[in-house]
């Protein structure tokens, strides 16, 4: 039995869409809930920077999985 070319490189599609939004989601963690667990203020623009570019990277995972492809078998 051979192997669907579409199925495995769907796979390796949702894996980098998945590794950048884990991504996104560690940045918006560190620049939100880090600080505020530690008990020390962080300038705001620290913070909305951290936050920032954890939103462009789970951006970035959603915009991967566009190419996913669709066979029709």
């Amino acid at each position: 039995m051979e192997r669907d070319p579409i199925l495995g490189f769907n796979e390796r599609v949702k894996l980098v869409a998945s590794f950048y939004n884990a991504l996104g989601l560690g940045l918006i963690i560190g620049g939100i809930f880090r600080p505020a667990a530690a008990g020390y203020d962080v300038p705001i623009k620290s913070m909305a920077l951290w936050v920032f570019g954890g939103l462009a990277f789970h951006a970035f995972g959603v915009y991967i999985l566009r190419y996913v492809k669709k066979g029709v078998k």
